[in-house]
């Protein structure tokens, strides 16, 4: 036998083997351009009322995170569980931004699987997503109580990745430090 025969049968297996390694990295913690910025100035529609219109003064107030979802997002899904719980036991300020999404197709997601949003945005163009600078969905960001992006996360989140990714920042922010 040839070794030469077999050589296309181990790039196939190597570039099988980094395919699948590269797979199993599904979120990661990915600087904004805007951290330390404020959110960028919008006026887009609430989902769930035509009628009413949401800004960059709805990010203000309170520490609030902005989470980044559609419908159609299957690892949105998967978050949404933990998100109910953050805004429940946590009682974390939720807000959303819902992505290139159909609005009647975004509620009623929401009715069958629960609403952990105080409010969501309704983005149909992306237009804010667009303008934090948005890979896809989900991803969430920590906005502190004067509307300045202090952390982003690209990916589904759950407790390990709250505690380690949000958590600290949380510190700061209770401290005085950085708004």
């Amino acid at each position: 036998m040839k070794i030469s025969r077999f050589i296309p049968l181990v790039f196939v297996l190597l570039a099988g083997a980094i395919i699948a390694f590269a797979m199993r990295v599904d979120s990661t913690t990915t600087a904004s351009p805007l951290q330390g910025r404020s959110v960028p100035e919008f006026s887009l529609t609430a989902l769930d009322n035509e009628q009413f219109t949401l800004t960059q003064a709805s990010l203000t107030g309170q520490v609030r995170l902005l989470n980044v979802w559609a419908s159609w997002c299957g690892i949105c899904k998967s978050e949404h569980p933990f998100l109910l719980e953050l805004a429940q036991k946590d009682k974390m300020s939720v807000i959303g931004l819902n992505y290139r999404d159909d609005r009647q197709a975004a509620l009623n997601e929401l009715s069958q699987s629960g609403n952990p949003y105080q409010s969501v945005i309704f983005d149909p163009k992306g237009s804010l997503a667009i303008d934090l600078g948005v890979y896809g969905t989900p991803e969430s960001y920590l906005v502190d109580r004067n509307g300045v992006i202090r952390h982003r996360y690209v990916g589904a989140l759950n407790r390990k990745i709250w505690e380690q990714e949000f958590v600290p920042v949380l510190r700061q922010l209770e401290e005085g430090k950085n708004g």
